[in-house]
């Protein structure tokens, strides 16, 4: 009796008998053998079927099967040093699920960005594309087992607002009711919140920026995973972050090499990747970009071409430092010894990647976050829940926000952020 099992578990029956169920991925015929490549959403093997092995009649039936036509597939198992999955299958028998249309539209010629950001539902199903989302999807795990671990806990806060977090324009409104709310920016505020009552959160979910960009690190929709810290300070906000972006390009080199290999990805720049991450301040890179004369003055924020500069510099993330107060968001704490700057950091990724996390010490005084968001001209009594937090408990406490969609790119080597998330919303896309 045949063993159902998938492809990505194929290792665990060489020279047994199985039955994979998935769909056809690409066909080649010489003579009276096909080569079926057969996919099932784990993995991509070679299904080899012999008319001398199966017949007339399963012959014939392979010699009409259609790209993404589903199938079930019963083979035996063979090791095959030369298939990409080390194995390859020897059909034994084949039954059809569905036959799919002729001219299924993504073939194996190439295809421009948006013809393939079009048909993004087909898309998917090749192989690089699947890489990319199973190496996501490690990533996802990865992280939540790093804070599930350091007994962080899961907190949901709403997508729904009625202000903005940051202190921008750039929120998409919605009518609520009879009022205007927005779709949030981050959850962070709220994580403030609950840590105040659990210790150690972290939120992980969807957030919206309204932000008019069109370059290869933005999306309009995207996942932030963002832990915030009773009793942390910056100092102890920083290990944290360099701590869990080691453990999650660890567990990616342990479990996803092949999906790195399909990516052709070169791993030894992931293998290097090992706290503690090199660290300089705002004042000195801008030192460092002046002396190798880029235009750029103290209390301007960085672009890719600096970033990626200052980046090229380590050989791992490197994380920048007290930027100027005034550029930063109104709950970042001013360093005491020097209130013009921040006690925060962005974390840069190599190779070119950008900021990957940012992070802070948030302002635990009541008197001074009232200044904060009375200088940002934003509106107090939106914020009273928020300065509850400080009248009533009051602690000092850090957290940060990783870019899911960044660190997948980074980490897959790949060029577009668009690519790292199964359906992308950016500027000029709502389809599909």
């Amino acid at each position: 009796m045949e063993i159902l099992t998938t492809i990505e578990e194929i290792s665990k029956y060489d020279g047994k008998e199985v039955l994979i169920k998935g769909w056809l991925y690409n066909k080649r015929s010489s003579g009276k053998i096909h080569f079926l490549q057969i996919r099932d959403g784990s993995g991509f093997i070679q299904g080899v079927v012999a008319k001398s092995d199966v017949g007339e009649e399963i012959f014939n039936k392979c010699k009409h099967l259609t790209q993404e036509s589903s199938i079930e597939v019963i083979g035996l198992v063979q090791k095959d040093d030369r298939a990409p999955s080390g194995y390859e299958l020897l059909v034994k028998d084949l039954e059809i699920v569905h036959v799919a249309e002729e001219g299924y539209p993504i073939s194996l010629k190439e295809h421009g960005t948006d013809f393939l950001m079009d048909h993004r539902h087909l898309w998917i199903r090749t192989p690089r594309q699947n890489a990319i989302l199973r190496i996501r999807d490690e990533i996802n795990l990865a992280i939540r087992n790093f804070l599930h671990e350091r007994g962080f806990a899961l907190v949901e806060p709403p997508i729904i607002t009625a202000t903005s977090c940051e202190g921008t324009t750039e929120l998409f409104e919605v009518d609520y009711f009879e009022d205007i709310a927005y779709l949030s920016q981050t959850g962070q505020l709220y994580a403030e919140a609950a840590a105040m009552a659990l210790g150690k959160v972290y939120s992980f979910g969807p957030t919206f920026r309204a932000e008019k960009s069109n370059t290869r690190r933005h999306l309009n929709e995207f996942w932030m995973v963002e832990p915030e810290m009773a009793y942390v300070d910056h100092e102890g906000s920083l290990e944290i972050q360099e701590q869990m972006v080691e453990y999650i390009v660890k567990k990616v080199l342990e479990n996803r090499r092949a999906e790195l290999k399909t990516l052709n990805r070169d791993v030894s720049k992931l293998e290097n990747i090992k706290a503690p991450f090199p660290r300089i301040t705002y004042t000195d890179a801008i030192k460092m970009l002046q002396e190798a004369e880029f235009d750029i003055e103290w209390g301007d924020d960085f672009g890719s071409p600096h970033e990626t500069y200052i980046a090229n510099q380590f050989d791992k993330p490197v994380f920048i430092t007290h930027f100027p107060t005034k550029m930063k968001a109104f709950y970042m704490l001013p360093d005491p010894d020097n209130p013009e700057v921040a006690l925060c950091a962005d974390l840069i990724a190599p190779e070119g990647y950008g900021e990957i996390i940012g992070g802070s010490e948030r302002i635990h005084d009541l008197d001074l976050m009232l200044q904060r968001i009375k200088e940002e001209g934003l509106p107090v009594e939106i914020y009273e829940w928020y300065l509850d937090l400080r009248r009533y408990g009051s602690v000092p406490h850090s957290g940060f926000g990783l870019g899911f969609e960044r660190t997948v790119a980074w980490i897959c080597g790949v060029e577009h952020i668009r690519q790292t998330i199964p359906f992308a919303r950016t500027l000029n896309r709502i389809y599909p």
